[in-house]
């Protein structure tokens, strides 16, 4: 993973949007993020973390995010882009953002964390998370890429189970984990292990001689049934013979039944022979005479009746039509007097329109009556009206109307007074304050400044000189230890042999270890004693720092409030030159001219609005008077026209005397006799239409009727004639056939004979009889048919059907045993292969076993992690001896568990715990490269990035210089190395790097030395 940029709002210090632009800081391979305590530096980190996993460092996963959140920012947003991937050729952006419920401060909504790839130059949204892109978890990204403050010592902390653990999951090492798998083959094995023996068991009753056995009696039994079925051939032979004259037997017998059976029933069908022919010559001859004698009689009869009606309905139609006839008459005279009763009823309409305008005339009088009085009430209120205006406006010209400008100017003056004297008494207190406040920095910087010792300048020089005491005491504590380590040889030495160290051949005063370890005990007090006091003079540093920005802002912020105060000084002053020439001298005054002013305006304003409302009442009252005016004249018009009306209407009446008694009659009386009259008109009209057309319709009966008895009559003739031919043919045609008996004749008509079901009948009675006699005599002919044997036929049957048992009992023996014979062979071949599949499966369980026990536990797992160890181990030695000049080299046992070897101690081993703050720093760093290094191979990476948050405060000059030449030779490595620190001597060494400043307005401030 290698980062590009991080831009961070609303985390921690960081209020406002800060960018740091990684790509131009990892270019130098070797850069630093410096700045002092609590200046943000630490943060990048967090944010990083946050914007790959969604937690950070400080607050874990609790969702603390309101802690998280500046506390005067509303939202939180981190966007950091970075690449990664194989050989890094892939761009990522890692978005995470959040806001404050903005009805409830401490809230903070849940978070949006989200994904995007570049593709083509685009931002596409993924869902992938850090660990997919990535390649590993929080926990192994803290230790191998990101280190943040106070977990660099965590791999060398880690117990040897977690340790082993994380390298397992760093470097996928889950794939050497062949315990289950080497389970699941060996359960598989026993289960078809089990599987097999269960088999065999079965198999157990198949051999070789019971094979021989089957087969022997398998051929004994072949021969019996070949006999059996030679036997059964020859007898079935023998009886389908016998079948074929059994059958020819049993015809003949039906066949003779049959006859005698024809023979009885002859005499009926000659009868019926006889009545069939008698029947066709009737049906044939006669009777179509016959049923023409009836249908013509039925005519006749028909035709008869018709002449008697037609004859009685002519007498009827000549009494009716003289009825109509007079009653038309009647009509005609009734509708000639229609014109008269028209005339009268147009005169009762005109008398009905009269009475109608004399309603309108009454109501046109009733208006004006009305109209009047509201006229002349309206008109006296109009002229009151106008007298109260002109009274009005003669009292608004005697008023003295206020300059608007001037009012305007005192008000606004009068306004501003009052708010720019709040504001300076405000601004006084403020101001107070702040005296008070740099009163109590300036105590606070004395009281700093009161520890410094009297030799000492200032605490900057302090500190140089308490660092530089530290270094001289860090130097003669090394002297102490090689001291130390050389004594481990002394007992090396004897007189006369060469010195393994100077090649002295005297030894005249060898070293005494107890004295070196008491005087390095108290190096040691010494230089922690020194050291904390080096922390308390850093820590005073920080409160002078502090103390001066407070002092700073608190004086710039006093001078600023004195700007203000004086500002609004001068506002008073020209207000008061301005006020002044209106001959007002304070506060109080003005306050009066203003309100006299305004108390003036405001009543000439009341008299205005007066007048206006009273001028809108009398243009209210003038739109009235002209409605009611034009209403009256409305009204009188309106009489003179009905009036008029009323004249013209009584002279058009033609009837005046009919119509003058109707004068004194209601309208709705009148309009009953014009309905009535109407009416009866109608009627008359309706009346006489419809009697003309019964009129007509009688007439046209009347001659339908006559026509129609001429016709019938002559087809009342023509019948009878019809008639008396038909009877004498079919007397003819009695005598021709033979037929004397009249009742013979007619029960031959009614007979319900079917001719063609008798005829088919008789025909085939003499078919079968043909027949039956023809087949008799050939059946008597055949041999053997008359000589045949039932008895002797049925033993013969009987025969046979054993004969078939015993040959099908025989063949069912022989395929069962042919069957068994085969199952035997299969199950031989089959009991041979399993005993073969079985002899292999035994030794893969062995082997399977022997797999088990080697996995169990983990085993090769931990085997394999403990090789990637050591070889940790000796990539890290390869700067770790150089760092300890090759005093010590790092080495991890079979429980993986780290040692060192202490070659100033004769090599011997002792724990890595025991080492010195710096030491141990020393030994986590190399470990620590060592495990990116690896983590680089891994990711098949040609760059690879290490981030450290670390004081060096544990380091002298001379180990802080050595680290830092290790870390700048891993530019040549490929290698990117970013370091975290307030330590201002790494500073100096680093060329490229950001400074993190706390601004006390704007929050944390990136800068960069570029």
């Amino acid at each position: 993973m290698i980062p590009i940029r991080l831009e961070i709002q609303g985390l921690y210090s960081y209020r406002e949007k800060q960018v740091i632009e990684f790509d131009q800081l990892t270019a130098a391979g070797l850069f630093g993020i410096f700045g002092a305590v609590g200046s943000g530096k630490s943060s990048i980190l967090e944010g990083i973390l946050l914007a790959l996993y969604g937690s950070t460092e400080r607050l874990s996963d609790r969702g603390e995010k309101n802690s998280m959140l500046n506390l005067q920012s509303e939202e939180l947003i981190i966007n950091f882009e970075f690449q990664s991937g194989k050989n890094n050729v892939n761009t990522y952006l890692g978005r995470y953002a959040a806001k404050r419920n903005p009805k409830k401060f401490e809230e903070v909504r849940p978070a949006e964390h989200t994904f995007y790839e570049k593709v083509e130059g685009q931002w596409e949204p993924i869902s992938a998370k850090a660990e997919e892109i990535i390649g590993m978890k929080k926990e192994h990204f803290k230790q191998t890429v990101i280190i943040p403050q106070g977990k660099f010592r965590e791999f060398i902390d880690l117990t040897p189970g977690p340790r082993a653990e994380m390298m397992k999951e760093l470097f996928g090492l889950e794939r050497f984990d062949l315990s289950g798998k080497t389970g699941s083959l060996l359960k598989v094995v026993k289960e078809e292990k089990i599987r097999l023996e269960t088999q065999l068991s079965g198999l157990e009753g198949f051999s070789k001689e019971i094979l021989e056995e089957k087969s022997n009696s398998q051929k004994i039994q072949k021969k019996d049934h070949e006999e059996l079925m030679l036997k059964l051939q020859l007898s079935e032979t023998q009886m389908k013979q016998q079948e074929e004259i059994q059958k020819k037997a049993q015809q003949l017998k039906v066949f003779q039944t049959n006859f005698r059976e024809l023979s009885n029933k002859k005499p009926e069908i000659e009868e019926k022979r006889l009545l069939h022919k008698e029947f066709i010559t009737a049906k044939t001859y006669l009777k179509p005479i016959w049923d023409q004698i009836h249908d013509t009689q039925k005519e006749l009869e028909k035709y008869t009746t018709s002449v008697v009606d037609c004859e009685r309905f002519k007498l009827r139609y000549i009494e009716e039509v003289k009825t109509l006839e007079d009653e038309e008459v009647e009509l005609k005279s009734k509708n000639q007097q229609r014109p008269d009763r028209e005339a009268k009823i147009r005169d009762l309409k005109k008398v009905l329109e009269v009475k109608r305008l004399q309603v309108k005339l009454d109501e046109a009088n009733q208006k004006l009556e009305t109209l009047k009085p509201e006229l002349e009430s309206k008109k006296a209120s109009q002229n009151q009206l106008e007298a109260e205006v002109s009274t009005l406006e003669k009292q608004s010209e005697d008023l003295e109307s206020p300059d608007i400008k001037v009012l305007s100017e005192l008000q606004t003056a009068l306004r501003d007074w009052g708010i720019w004297e709040e504001d300076r008494a405000k601004l006084e207190k403020i101001k107070k304050q702040l005296q008070e406040e740099i009163v109590a920095v300036k105590n606070n910087l004395e009281q700093i400044f009161s520890k410094l010792p009297s030799e000492e300048k200032s605490l900057e020089t302090w500190q140089k000189s308490q660092k530089q005491l530290i270094l001289n005491l860090e130097s003669e504590r090394d002297q102490v230890m090689q001291k130390q380590g050389l004594g481990i040889h002394v007992h090396l030495l004897e007189d006369g042999k060469p010195c393994p160290l100077c090649g002295a051949v005297e030894h005249p005063s060898p070293l005494k270890s107890e004295k070196e370890k008491v005087e390095l005990k108290a190096k040691n007090e010494e230089i922690n004693q020194e050291k904390n006091k080096l922390e308390g003079i850093l820590t005073l540093i920080q409160k002078e720092k502090e103390n001066q920005i407070h002092l700073e802002n608190h004086q710039r912020n006093s001078a600023s409030k004195e700007e203000e105060i004086l500002k609004i000084e001068k506002s008073l002053e020209t207000m008061m030159e301005m006020i002044s020439s209106h001959g007002i001298s304070d506060a109080s005054e003005l306050k009066e001219k203003v309100v006299s002013l305004t108390n003036a305006g405001r009543d000439k304003e009341k008299i205005q609005q007066q007048i206006k409302s009273l001028r809108q009442s009398w243009n209210s009252q003038r739109g009235d008077i002209e409605q009611i005016e034009k209403s009256y004249q409305t009204a009188q018009l309106s009489q003179n026209t009905v009036f008029s009306s009323i004249s013209s209407k009584k002279e058009e009446i033609k009837d005046p005397t009919f119509c003058k008694q109707f004068f004194s009659k209601t309208a709705d009386q009148i309009e009953a006799t014009i309905l009535k009259v109407e009416a009866d008109i109608e009627e008359a009209i309706k009346l006489l239409e419809g009697k003309q057309k019964v009129l007509r319709e009688k007439r046209e009966a009347q001659a339908s009727n006559l026509t129609s008895l001429k016709g019938f009559e002559k087809l009342k003739a023509d019948a009878q004639s019809k008639l008396e031919t038909l009877r004498a043919e079919y007397e003819k045609q009695k005598v021709k056939f033979g037929f004397e008996n009249e009742a013979a004749l007619v029960r031959l008509f009614e007979h319900s004979l079917d001719a063609e079901k008798v005829d088919l009948e008789i025909r085939d009675f003499d078919q079968k009889f043909a027949i039956t006699e023809s087949r008799i005599n050939e059946l008597k002919a055949e041999d053997g048919v008359l000589e045949f044997n039932e008895i002797a036929f049925e033993e013969l049957k009987e025969l046979v059907i054993q004969l078939k048992e015993n040959a099908s009992s025989s063949q069912n023996s022989l395929l069962l045993l042919s069957e068994e014979i085969k199952t035997i062979q299969s199950q031989l071949e089959n009991k041979k292969l399993l005993l073969e599949t079985f002899g292999q499966l035994e030794n893969r369980e062995s082997n399977l076993k022997e797999l088990e026990r080697l996995f169990k536990g983990s085993g090769f797992v931990k085997y394999v992690s403990s090789i990637y160890l050591k070889e940790l181990c000796n990539t890290a030695n390869v700067r770790f001896m150089k760092l300890s000049k090759n005093s010590l080299s790092l080495e991890i046992d079979d429980d993986n568990t780290f040692w060192v070897i202490d070659y100033l101690n004769g090599g011997k081993r002792r724990l890595l715990k025991t080492l010195s703050g710096g030491q141990t720093f020393q030994a986590s760093l190399c470990l620590a490269l060592a495990l990116a290094e690896k983590v680089k191979a891994l990711n098949q990476a040609d760059q690879s990035f290490f981030f450290l948050d670390e004081g060096f405060g544990a380091l002298d000059r001379n180990a802080l210089r050595v680290v830092f030449e290790t870390l700048k030779s891993l530019r040549h490595e490929n290698r990117i190395v970013g370091i975290i620190s307030h330590v201002e001597e790494l500073q100096q060494e680093i060329g490229v790097y950001a400074q993190i400043t706390l601004d006390p307005e704007k929050g944390s401030q990136v800068a960069y030395s570029y």
